[in-house]
């Protein structure tokens, strides 16, 4: 049985504190090294890590407050857009309005003087007529009269005359 503990590697054999004392000395030293040299610029590059992230999320942050505002900005904008275009087309209707009405009275207006002047025209020529026919009337009536007087007729002979001389008198017009 002894010859199979050193086998395996085995040795049976009392505590040995000088050694664990040793060991424990090491580790105490290793553990200082660590800290000095490895743990202080880890725990460095950690906290400037930490720092940089801090920073983009302020950064980040930021920049969403900005685009928030940017975009209720926008926002405004639009809706401010959306009035002013509403009353450009109530003042383009209105103005289209007005002008359709103006446009309407004038025609009116128009209409009415070519009226009375197509009825002043009208009563001119009226009256050009009649004194253009009682010219004529006057002068058959002298013509009938210079012919009755170099003729006596008899009343047919009058009648036949005078109708004569009226049918001429439009023929002419």
């Amino acid at each position: 049985m002894l010859t199979s503990g050193l086998v395996l590697g085995l040795s049976i054999s009392k505590f040995n504190g000088g050694d664990a004392l040793f060991q424990l000395a090491m580790f105490v030293i290793l553990l200082f090294l660590l800290k000095k040299y490895a743990f202080g610029p880890l725990m460095g590059i950690m906290t400037q890590r930490e720092e940089h992230v801090a920073s983009e999320i302020n950064a980040a942050e930021a920049s969403r407050l900005e685009a928030s505002k940017y975009l209720e900005e926008q926002r405004e904008l639009l809706k401010q857009s959306r009035v002013e275009a509403t009353q450009l087309i109530e003042n383009a209707k209105q103005q289209g309005e007005t002008q359709r009405e103006d446009i309407i009275i004038q025609a009116r207006t128009e209409a009415e003087r070519l009226k009375e002047s197509a009825k002043r025209e009208i009563v001119q020529e009226r009256e050009k007529a009649i004194v253009a026919l009682r010219e004529q009337v006057a002068s058959l009536s002298v013509l009938i009269a210079s012919k009755v007087i170099e003729k006596e007729l008899s009343e047919a002979d009058q009648e036949k005359l005078i109708n004569h001389y009226i049918q001429e008198a439009g023929e002419e017009r």
